[in-house]
Protein backbone atom coordinates (compact mmCIF):
# COMPACT_ATOMS: atom_id res chain seq x y z
CA UNK A 1 0.00 0.00 0.00
CA UNK A 2 1.37 3.42 -0.94
CA UNK A 3 2.02 6.34 1.39
CA UNK A 4 -1.01 8.23 0.10
CA UNK A 5 -3.72 9.14 2.60
CA UNK A 6 -5.95 6.23 3.57
CA UNK A 7 -9.42 5.76 4.98
CA UNK A 8 -9.52 3.74 8.19
CA UNK A 9 -12.69 1.97 9.35
CA UNK A 10 -13.10 0.43 12.79
CA UNK A 11 -16.14 -1.85 12.95
CA UNK A 12 -17.15 -3.43 16.26
CA UNK A 13 -19.49 -6.43 16.16
CA UNK A 14 -21.65 -7.84 18.97
CA UNK A 15 -23.21 -11.28 18.44
CA UNK A 16 -26.58 -12.12 19.97
CA UNK A 17 -26.38 -14.88 22.65
CA UNK A 18 -29.03 -16.88 20.73
CA UNK A 19 -26.52 -17.37 17.89
CA UNK A 20 -24.42 -19.59 20.14
CA UNK A 21 -27.36 -21.96 20.52
CA UNK A 22 -27.55 -22.63 16.77
CA UNK A 23 -26.25 -25.99 15.51
CA UNK A 24 -22.47 -26.10 15.18
CA UNK A 25 -22.60 -26.66 11.43
CA UNK A 26 -24.70 -23.54 10.95
CA UNK A 27 -22.40 -21.43 13.09
CA UNK A 28 -19.38 -22.73 11.17
CA UNK A 29 -21.01 -21.74 7.87
CA UNK A 30 -21.75 -18.23 9.18
CA UNK A 31 -18.16 -17.79 10.32
CA UNK A 32 -16.78 -19.07 7.01
CA UNK A 33 -18.90 -16.55 5.08
CA UNK A 34 -17.71 -13.68 7.28
CA UNK A 35 -14.05 -14.75 7.01
CA UNK A 36 -14.32 -15.09 3.24
CA UNK A 37 -15.52 -11.48 2.87
CA UNK A 38 -12.70 -10.22 5.10
CA UNK A 39 -10.00 -12.24 3.38
CA UNK A 40 -11.16 -11.14 -0.08
CA UNK A 41 -10.82 -7.48 0.98
CA UNK A 42 -7.38 -8.18 2.47
CA UNK A 43 -6.00 -9.62 -0.78
CA UNK A 44 -5.30 -6.12 -2.10
CA UNK A 45 -5.82 -3.98 1.00
CA UNK A 46 -5.08 -3.89 4.71
CA UNK A 47 -7.43 -5.67 7.10
CA UNK A 48 -6.82 -6.83 10.65
CA UNK A 49 -9.13 -8.65 13.05
CA UNK A 50 -9.24 -8.39 16.83
CA UNK A 51 -11.13 -10.21 19.55
CA UNK A 52 -12.77 -8.32 22.41
CA UNK A 53 -14.05 -11.43 24.15
CA UNK A 54 -13.09 -10.93 27.78
CA UNK A 55 -12.11 -7.25 27.42
CA UNK A 56 -15.52 -5.65 26.65
CA UNK A 57 -19.08 -6.69 27.34
CA UNK A 58 -20.66 -4.71 24.50
CA UNK A 59 -18.50 -5.89 21.57
CA UNK A 60 -17.08 -9.27 20.62
CA UNK A 61 -14.79 -8.56 17.68
CA UNK A 62 -13.41 -5.65 15.70
CA UNK A 63 -12.41 -5.37 12.06
CA UNK A 64 -9.92 -2.63 11.08
CA UNK A 65 -10.07 -2.03 7.33
CA UNK A 66 -7.83 0.44 5.48
CA UNK A 67 -8.10 1.59 1.87
CA UNK A 68 -6.97 4.58 -0.23
CA UNK A 69 -10.58 4.98 -1.41
CA UNK A 70 -13.87 4.65 0.42
CA UNK A 71 -15.75 2.40 -2.03
CA UNK A 72 -13.94 -0.86 -1.12
CA UNK A 73 -14.75 -0.30 2.56
CA UNK A 74 -18.40 0.21 1.63
CA UNK A 75 -18.37 -2.95 -0.49
CA UNK A 76 -16.74 -4.96 2.33
CA UNK A 77 -19.53 -4.05 4.71
CA UNK A 78 -22.19 -4.84 2.12
CA UNK A 79 -20.69 -8.33 1.83
CA UNK A 80 -20.45 -8.70 5.61
CA UNK A 81 -24.14 -7.82 5.90
CA UNK A 82 -24.93 -10.67 3.52
CA UNK A 83 -23.34 -13.25 5.82
CA UNK A 84 -25.38 -15.43 8.13
CA UNK A 85 -23.44 -14.15 11.13
CA UNK A 86 -24.62 -10.55 10.71
CA UNK A 87 -28.25 -11.73 10.80
CA UNK A 88 -27.50 -12.55 14.44
CA UNK A 89 -25.31 -9.56 15.24
CA UNK A 90 -25.26 -5.79 15.55
CA UNK A 91 -22.62 -3.06 15.22
CA UNK A 92 -22.63 -1.14 18.53
CA UNK A 93 -19.67 1.05 17.53
CA UNK A 94 -18.33 2.16 14.18
CA UNK A 95 -15.69 4.79 13.44
CA UNK A 96 -14.53 6.22 10.12
CA UNK A 97 -11.36 8.29 9.84
CA UNK A 98 -8.51 9.15 7.47
CA UNK A 99 -4.76 9.36 7.85
CA UNK A 100 -3.01 12.67 7.30
CA UNK A 101 0.25 14.30 8.28
CA UNK A 102 0.42 15.55 11.86
CA UNK A 103 0.79 19.28 12.45
CA UNK A 104 2.76 18.61 15.65
CA UNK A 105 5.13 15.70 15.07
CA UNK A 106 8.69 16.72 14.20
CA UNK A 107 9.27 13.55 12.20
CA UNK A 108 7.22 12.19 9.28
CA UNK A 109 4.62 9.57 10.08
CA UNK A 110 3.57 6.99 7.48
CA UNK A 111 0.12 7.50 5.98
CA UNK A 112 -0.24 3.80 5.22
CA UNK A 113 -0.44 0.99 7.80
CA UNK A 114 2.77 -0.64 8.98
CA UNK A 115 1.99 -4.38 8.63
CA UNK A 116 5.25 -5.42 10.25
CA UNK A 117 4.55 -3.43 13.41
CA UNK A 118 1.38 -5.23 14.50
CA UNK A 119 1.52 -6.01 18.20
CA UNK A 120 -0.41 -8.38 20.44
CA UNK A 121 -2.94 -5.70 21.40
CA UNK A 122 -4.53 -2.66 19.81
CA UNK A 123 -6.12 -0.10 22.13
CA UNK A 124 -8.60 2.14 20.30
CA UNK A 125 -10.74 5.12 21.22
CA UNK A 126 -12.53 8.05 19.57
CA UNK A 127 -11.43 11.50 20.73
CA UNK A 128 -12.75 15.04 20.80
CA UNK A 129 -10.81 18.20 21.73
CA UNK A 130 -12.46 21.13 23.50
CA UNK A 131 -13.41 23.97 21.14
CA UNK A 132 -11.14 26.45 22.92
CA UNK A 133 -8.19 24.30 21.85
CA UNK A 134 -8.71 25.44 18.28
CA UNK A 135 -8.82 29.08 19.38
CA UNK A 136 -5.28 28.94 20.76
CA UNK A 137 -2.50 30.40 18.57
CA UNK A 138 -0.74 27.76 16.50
CA UNK A 139 2.56 28.25 18.34
CA UNK A 140 0.82 27.75 21.70
CA UNK A 141 -0.77 24.50 20.54
CA UNK A 142 2.64 23.38 19.27
CA UNK A 143 4.23 24.11 22.65
CA UNK A 144 1.55 22.15 24.50
CA UNK A 145 1.73 19.19 22.13
CA UNK A 146 5.51 19.01 22.41
CA UNK A 147 5.07 18.24 26.11
CA UNK A 148 2.48 15.59 25.25
CA UNK A 149 4.78 14.01 22.66
CA UNK A 150 7.77 14.01 25.03
CA UNK A 151 5.73 12.06 27.58
CA UNK A 152 4.70 9.51 24.95
CA UNK A 153 8.31 9.04 23.86
CA UNK A 154 9.15 7.67 27.29
CA UNK A 155 7.21 4.58 26.20
CA UNK A 156 9.01 3.57 22.98
CA UNK A 157 7.35 0.14 22.80
CA UNK A 158 3.93 1.77 22.27
CA UNK A 159 3.18 2.89 18.72
CA UNK A 160 0.56 5.56 18.08
CA UNK A 161 -1.73 5.54 15.04
CA UNK A 162 -3.83 8.71 14.77
CA UNK A 163 -6.52 9.12 12.12
CA UNK A 164 -8.70 12.17 11.54
CA UNK A 165 -12.49 12.24 11.30
CA UNK A 166 -13.34 15.93 10.83
CA UNK A 167 -16.43 16.02 8.61
CA UNK A 168 -16.36 12.25 8.06
CA UNK A 169 -17.82 11.00 11.36
CA UNK A 170 -19.00 12.27 14.73
CA UNK A 171 -15.62 12.15 16.49
CA UNK A 172 -12.63 14.35 15.60
CA UNK A 173 -9.96 11.65 15.84
CA UNK A 174 -9.63 7.91 16.21
CA UNK A 175 -6.48 7.02 18.13
CA UNK A 176 -5.08 3.49 18.15
CA UNK A 177 -2.05 2.21 20.06
CA UNK A 178 -0.08 -0.93 19.21
CA UNK A 179 1.39 -2.58 22.30
CA UNK A 180 2.52 -5.95 23.57
CA UNK A 181 1.92 -4.91 27.18
CA UNK A 182 -1.35 -3.17 28.11
CA UNK A 183 0.06 -2.33 31.54
CA UNK A 184 2.57 -0.03 29.83
CA UNK A 185 -0.30 1.75 28.12
CA UNK A 186 -2.06 2.16 31.46
CA UNK A 187 1.07 3.86 32.83
CA UNK A 188 1.36 6.09 29.76
CA UNK A 189 -2.23 7.28 29.99
CA UNK A 190 -1.83 7.88 33.72
CA UNK A 191 1.14 10.16 32.98
CA UNK A 192 -0.67 11.93 30.15
CA UNK A 193 -3.48 12.89 32.53
CA UNK A 194 -1.00 15.25 34.20
CA UNK A 195 0.04 17.02 31.00
CA UNK A 196 -1.29 20.41 29.94
CA UNK A 197 -2.72 18.92 26.75
CA UNK A 198 -5.04 16.69 28.78
CA UNK A 199 -6.97 19.73 30.02
CA UNK A 200 -8.06 20.40 26.44
CA UNK A 201 -9.54 16.92 25.92
CA UNK A 202 -13.32 16.88 25.81
CA UNK A 203 -13.85 13.12 25.53
CA UNK A 204 -11.87 9.96 24.76
CA UNK A 205 -14.30 7.15 25.47
CA UNK A 206 -15.27 4.41 24.93
CA UNK A 207 -11.88 2.72 25.09
CA UNK A 208 -11.41 -0.73 23.54
CA UNK A 209 -8.63 -3.17 24.43
CA UNK A 210 -8.46 -5.46 21.39
CA UNK A 211 -6.59 -8.76 21.15
CA UNK A 212 -4.85 -9.14 17.79
CA UNK A 213 -5.57 -12.41 15.98
CA UNK A 214 -6.56 -13.87 12.63
CA UNK A 215 -10.08 -13.38 11.36
CA UNK A 216 -10.72 -17.07 11.92
CA UNK A 217 -9.43 -16.98 15.50
CA UNK A 218 -11.56 -13.92 16.31
CA UNK A 219 -14.63 -15.67 14.89
CA UNK A 220 -13.94 -18.92 16.74
CA UNK A 221 -13.71 -16.98 20.00
CA UNK A 222 -17.36 -15.99 19.55
CA UNK A 223 -18.58 -19.47 20.46
CA UNK A 224 -15.49 -20.92 22.11
CA UNK A 225 -14.43 -23.04 19.15
CA UNK A 226 -10.84 -21.89 19.54
CA UNK A 227 -10.61 -22.79 23.23
CA UNK A 228 -8.71 -26.10 23.78
CA UNK A 229 -10.70 -28.89 25.40
CA UNK A 230 -8.28 -28.95 28.34
CA UNK A 231 -9.23 -25.36 29.16
CA UNK A 232 -12.98 -26.10 28.93
CA UNK A 233 -12.82 -28.98 31.39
Amino acid sequence: MSDRRNYVKYTFVKVQPAWRRLPGEERARHKAEFASACNAFAEERYLRAYSLVGTRGDADLMIRAVSPTLDPIHELHVLLNQTGLMAWAEIPYSYLAMTKESAYADEPRPLAPRPGSDSSYLIVYPMWKRRDWYLLPAEERMRIMRGHIETARRYPTIETNTAYSFGLDDQEFVVAFDTDDPSQFLDLVHELRETESSSYTQSETPIFTCVSCSVERALNALDGSAVPAAVRS
